[in-house]
């Protein structure tokens, strides 16, 4: 991913074929964050905490699908892919580019915690935890890019992943 040009509007990327794929199938996975995931508070000082925790969960449930459909539109957009030499043209709104990242985190937190929430490396790559060894650090990758063009730190400068 290569950020090609930045206003104060859009911002476009370039993505290798494998790129594009890499991340079409990536997005696929949202929502990621298991339910419930997510307590109101870590003391339970609260009345009724579970009629609370509930409603947030609905909450967050309901922001979820509605992040979904969402995406599913902003992905059908046709200026959105361009095709281009060696790829194509990923173009992002500057809110779209903020909201693709929270998006990007629930991939990445969630497959974290579906691996067990490692603190440190993590050592068993195997058949079962592959899938989501491969998600929270494709999901990563993408952010790096995408917060080192925010930052303008040249992160994605020629960087391919």
């Amino acid at each position: 991913m290569k950020l090609l040009r930045a206003t104060k509007a859009r911002w476009v990327f370039h993505l290798a074929s494998r790129e594009k794929r890499l991340l079409l199938e990536l997005l696929k996975l949202y929502p990621c964050i298991p339910p419930g995931r997510q307590p109101l508070t870590k003391s339970s000082s609260l009345p009724d905490a579970e009629a609370c925790q509930r409603m947030l969960d609905e909450a967050l449930a309901e922001q979820r699908v509605e992040n979904r459909k969402q995406l599913e539109t902003l992905l059908a957009a046709p200026q959105r892919f361009r095709d281009a030499a060696a790829g194509c043209e990923f173009t992002l709104a500057v809110s779209e580019l903020e909201w693709l990242l929270q998006i990007l985190n629930d991939i990445r937190v969630g497959s974290w915690v579906r691996l067990g929430s490692p603190e440190q490396s993590f050592e068993a790559v195997n058949e079962q935890t592959a899938p989501d060894w491969w998600a929270m650090e494709a999901a990563g990758a993408f952010q790096m890019q995408l917060l080192g063009a925010i930052e303008g730190t040249g992160a994605t400068e020629g960087a391919e992943m």
